[in-house]
């Protein structure tokens, strides 16, 4: 292959189609393919690679815990589960919707591992998501309520992402004015853009979570209105994969 067309697709900064050039060129004359059909192939390989790297930055930006898909996921282990339901919303119909969901279930049961693989999901498919646990939530706009300007550039990141998840609900009674800052972002997604919720506690717990029964309720009305509650029951993956390391 000669340097110039390298330093071209370079120019073009056409790192994908460059990658693969020289098995394509080798088979283009290898199968004496027609002009219109190597091109084709070329232009396949810089748009696969473009996806790639928009997925790659997606999911850097969702700021993930850990990397979770759904065929890592045991479904025999708890086939309560609604498989079907479950992949209906990383599907994303949901979010074309307007509608939220909240996964309500005892630790282990795989609340954190489904909302992530959900949101995963999403983003193969073109989606932006923002995943945080309520804590980094409360506390990062806590810590940005004193500065007008640094709050609504906080808050910007939580209300223009096409699915917020907000995981860990219900672990423990969050600070004070927590409920200020997440009756914020829940008003001003509502309607516009789907929020994702897993919680340990029964919704009716939320206000002594919260600090605030009249906000919780708030909250609650606006969130619900639109949302899939989905009752996560079973046996604990963790003390299954602890009992494996036991062993």
């Amino acid at each position: 292959m000669k340097t110039t067309l390298k330093n071209q697709a370079r120019a073009l900064r056409l790192s994908g189609l460059l990658q693969g050039l020289e098995v394509r060129l080798q088979e283009a004359r290898g199968n004496d393919l027609a002009h219109d059909e190597f091109l084709e192939l070329i232009f396949n390989d810089e748009l696969n690679v473009r996806g790639q790297r928009q997925i790659e930055r997606r999911t850097k930006a969702a700021g993930f815990r850990e990397a979770r898909t759904l065929e890592d996921f045991d479904f025999g282990f708890n086939p309560k589960i609604n498989r079907r339901l479950v992949y209906d919303l990383a599907a994303g119909t949901f979010i074309d919707q307007g509608r939220d969901v909240l996964m309500v279930g005892p630790p282990g049961v795989g609340k954190s591992h489904l909302a992530q693989a959900i949101g995963y999901a999403l983003i193969k498919a073109g989606r932006t998501v923002l995943y945080r646990s309520i804590f980094d939530v409360v506390t990062e706009l806590g810590i940005e309520a004193e500065n007008p300007v640094r709050h609504q550039k906080a808050m910007k990141a939580y209300l223009r992402c096409d699915l917020l998840i907000i995981d860990d609900m219900g672990i423990k009674v969050l600070p004070p004015k927590s409920s200020e800052h997440l009756f914020e972002i829940i008003m001003r997604r509502y309607e516009l853009r789907s929020t994702l919720m897993t919680s340990k506690r029964p919704i009716e717990e939320w206000g002594k979570l919260l600090g605030e029964v009249p906000a919780a309720t708030a909250i609650l009305d606006r969130f619900l209105q639109h949302a899939e509650i989905i009752q996560i029951t079973g046996k604990s993956y963790r003390l299954k994969n602890r009992a494996k390391q036991s062993k």
